[in-house]
């Protein structure tokens, strides 16, 4: 039986340092602590997904080295489906996290075998289909164009950053921005909740049509066809920021496929993202249905 979400994107593995602050060009600082962890935006949002509670099916590459192992055994010990995780020749993409004191990051991808992943018709089938940025855009816009054609339901998040093909645009249902994201799509400033809300607006009027813009500790603005509402942040102490968006996206379509609300799915979103940003890591900082409030 098909999954009720399939992720088509990237398998990385993270070297992630902690750092008092971000070095200067040309200086040498002593770490604070290092991390390897499983990450990779598309997996990370399986493993948020199959966490929620959710049928999952991942669909990506990995190289043949013991990080590609690595990467296969723990999304398959969370219950992810990974017959179509393909090992490919070459190095497993990896990303270097740079974490500072305030829990801020600054992350380096090399994506390896990602550049190998392809979309077709056997692989890909499911009620919700999630892309990112970090795999070829042409197998991106095939895979959606795939899946809209199956009636499914597709979601979009454009990291890193990059201009979007125009065929995409029309192939995509809901579209999930940070701010850093939804500024450079629209070209407009988005700093705050109310700008978002423009920002977002704007971007349906090209194709989605639901966007959803993350503000970190500001909350999150929704643009649907009930018009924008904005939903607050839970003030907690940030201990260390990757993979909060992909938590959020995880959990948002994890509710979505469950039957909720699109503002019942959000506000699961935040209160997951909430509780990754309190430890450190990738994957090990996503939580688990168990732990969130509320049934």
């Amino acid at each position: 039986m098909a999954a009720s979400i399939v992720v088509f994107g990237s398998l990385n593995m993270d070297l992630m340092v902690r750092v008092t602050r971000a070095p200067r060009a040309g200086e040498t600082m002593r770490g604070l602590g290092f991390l390897t962890n499983p990450g990779g935006k598309g997996a990370n949002q399986a493993v948020a997904c199959a966490r929620q509670g959710a049928s999952v099916a991942m669909v990506g590459c990995v190289g043949e080295d013991d990080f590609g192992e690595a990467l296969r055994h723990a999304l398959a010990a969370d219950g992810v489906d990974v017959a179509n995780v393909r090992s490919v020749e070459g190095s497993t993409g990896v990303a270097v996290v740079m974490v500072d004191a305030e829990g801020e990051n600054r992350i380096t991808l090399v994506p390896g075998a990602n550049e190998s992943v392809k979309a077709d018709g056997e692989t890909l089938a499911g009620e919700f289909l999630l892309l990112q940025c970090e795999v070829p855009m042409s197998e991106v816009v095939l895979a959606a164009g795939i899946m809209h054609a199956r009636g499914a339901i597709v979601v979009l998040n454009p990291a890193p950053v990059c201009q979007l093909p125009d065929e995409l645009w029309s192939l995509v249902d809901i579209i999930v921005m940070n701010e850093i994201e939804a500024a450079e799509l629209t070209g407009l400033p988005v700093s705050d909740p109310a700008n978002a809300a423009i920002a977002a607006s704007s971007v349906r009027q090209r194709g989605p049509s639901t966007a959803i813009v993350t503000l970190g500790g500001q909350g999150v603005v929704l643009a649907d066809e009930d018009g924008c509402r904005h939903f607050p942040a839970m003030d907690v102490q940030v201990v260390d920021t990757t993979a909060a968006g992909d938590t959020f996206i995880g959990a948002m379509c994890a509710a979505r496929a469950a039957g909720r609300s699109m503002d019942a799915a959000v506000m699961r979103g935040i209160q997951a993202a909430t509780i990754c940003v309190t430890r450190p890591g990738a994957q090990a900082s996503i939580p688990y249905l168990h732990e969130m409030a509320g049934p």
